[in-house]
């Protein structure tokens, strides 16, 4: 249940935030649900064509009045301190916020998913004072040189299992090479992303320069991306959306960035430290209840260790306490909503007809009569053929496979629609080199699971997990017009064009 003393704290309703103030509540009526025990705790004013229009034109004016993007870098990485500063100060509410709204044990809320805020607007603040351009000389008689300007007003949509985290990520991007933005999360978690709009308002981002708009993807969502005045869409979330947002940008050439979902393989070879590897295995696939993009979700065993690995991950995935949110004892709660929470409990049934062995969870926990809990589930496929394993379920399921040789295993890595993370455990080195250049994903992490991202290198996917790439070099391609300078050194020669 929710502490008696915070529900004062909850915001009976959220509108969208526009020139820096939340505008006059209007538009359709989205009940905002708690989802442990699915309890209505506020409601959603829809942002529909109008109110978005409102936010672009907002974003627009400032940026054409270099009221930020004309800042200088000292007073603008000033503003990004204070937005730490305050984010620090309100921690506590924006974790309540958020583990209303997704569900996430408040533990996670607070020490794993918020603290990315400050090492978002760390990096993207130093970043902005340290990079640099190229220039070059051709034969003495003309100097070249490269300047980058704001793409303009962009999009920034996040999803549901991450709301808040995953905007301050682009918020913080978009922010540092100058850019104004119009932000959207899932309908379904708006709470903390709606606080976290002031925060950023009271640090000294100026009006218009970040609003937020809320609602629904077929009204709110469309009318943002096909909006004039918007130059490009950055989104994560699913691959549906995504294909969405593509086909309604493509016909303007309005640029995108998708950091789309994912269906990882966790391979575990003989040489593995098999105790790391089960604990990390459990890391990878049930923290936030697998609702993570690269979620170790596909278990590839090495035969000889197979039995082995099965027995302990088992075991401790039973023994995983899922319940109440705010129980700080809790390690997972309820999934974000209703519809998702349906579409993961039908592949439980998808699995055992297509001859999977159920051999861990399986359903509602014992003793938990509401709200939208799953037992950590696991299967033993019976081939990576099997929609289990090709298909993104996005929640607390895994599915074991078994193979014979790394090359096997790297064939099932690969067999897969998707190519965003892989997991490789192994004492090998030729089994890890081979492994770590022949699988086709955007990141392999070796010998660990994915603790944090680290902003200076590229994160995103191959194949149908997305277009483009996050971090330092991903983020000022998309979010800036490149331009060439060149200034001839002496008069250039020119054919003698019209002359007698």
């Amino acid at each position: 249940m929710i502490p008696a003393e915070l529900r004062a704290k909850i915001p009976e309703h959220v509108s969208s935030y526009v020139d820096g103030e939340f505008v006059a509540p209007r538009g359709n009526e989205l009940p905002v649900i708690y989802p442990a025990t699915e309890e209505q705790v506020s409601t959603l004013y829809e942002a529909d064509a109008a109110t978005v229009d409102q936010a672009v034109q907002a974003a627009r004016r400032s940026l054409d009045s270099g009221v930020w993007r004309n800042l200088d870098v000292a007073e603008r990485q000033r503003i990004f301190a204070r937005v730490k500063e305050l984010t620090r100060e309100h921690l506590e509410e924006l974790a309540l916020l958020e583990t209303v709204n997704t569900g996430q044990a408040i533990n996670y809320t607070r020490n794993a998913q918020l603290p990315r805020i400050f090492g978002n607007f760390t990096f993207f603040a130093e970043y902005m004072g340290q990079a640099t351009e190229k220039a070059a000389f051709e034969d003495k008689r003309m100097l070249r040189y490269t300047t980058r300007h704001p793409l303009g007003v962009v999009a920034l949509i996040s999803s549901s299992n991450a709301p808040t985290a995953l905007a301050s990520t682009k918020i913080a991007a978009a922010l540092c090479h100058g850019n104004s933005c119009v932000v959207k999360t899932s309908e379904n978690t708006p709470l903390a992303l709606a606080r976290f709009m002031q925060i950023l308002t009271e640090a000294g981002v100026p009006p218009g320069v970040v609003n937020l708009v809320n609602g629904r993807g077929e009204v709110t969502g469309d009318a943002l991306v096909d909006h004039p005045l918007v130059n490009g869409v950055s989104f994560t979330g699913g691959n549906v959306t995504a294909g969405r947002i593509a086909a309604r940008a493509a016909p303007v050439h309005k640029r995108i960035d998708l950091e789309l979902g994912g269906k990882s393989a966790n391979i575990v070879m003989p040489s593995a430290d098999l105790d790391l590897a089960v604990t990390a295995a459990l890391v990878a696939i049930y923290t936030n209840n697998g609702q993570q993009c690269f979620a170790g979700s596909r278990i590839v065993l090495h035969r000889a260790i197979a039995d082995r690995f099965i027995e302990q991950f088992v075991a401790r995935a039973n023994r995983i306490r899922v319940g109440d949110p705010f129980d700080p004892g809790t390690q997972n709660g309820p999934l974000a909503f209703r519809r998702h929470y349906d579409r993961v409990l039908s592949y439980i049934d998808v699995a055992r007809a297509d001859g999977a062995e159920l051999l861990a969870g399986g359903g509602r926990p014992d003793g938990l009569e509401q709200g939208l809990y799953v037992r950590p589930t696991a299967f033993l496929a019976p081939g990576n053929s099997a929609r289990i394993c090709q298909e993104e379920v996005f929640g607390p399921i895994a599915s074991f496979l078994i193979v014979d040789s790394i090359d096997e295993a790297i064939a099932v890595a690969n067999d897969s629609a998707y190519g965003l993370v892989s997991y490789v455990w192994s004492n090998d080195q030729r089994e890890v080199l081979a492994a770590s250049h022949a699988i086709q994903a955007g990141l392999v992490m070796v010998n660990t699971p994915l603790l944090s991202l680290d902003t200076r290198m590229p994160f995103g996917g191959f194949k149908q997990s997305g277009i483009g790439r996050e971090g330092a070099e991903g983020a000022r391609a998309f979010y800036t017009e490149e331009k060439t300078v060149a200034i001839a050194l002496q008069p250039p020669r020119l054919p003698p064009i019209g002359l007698d």
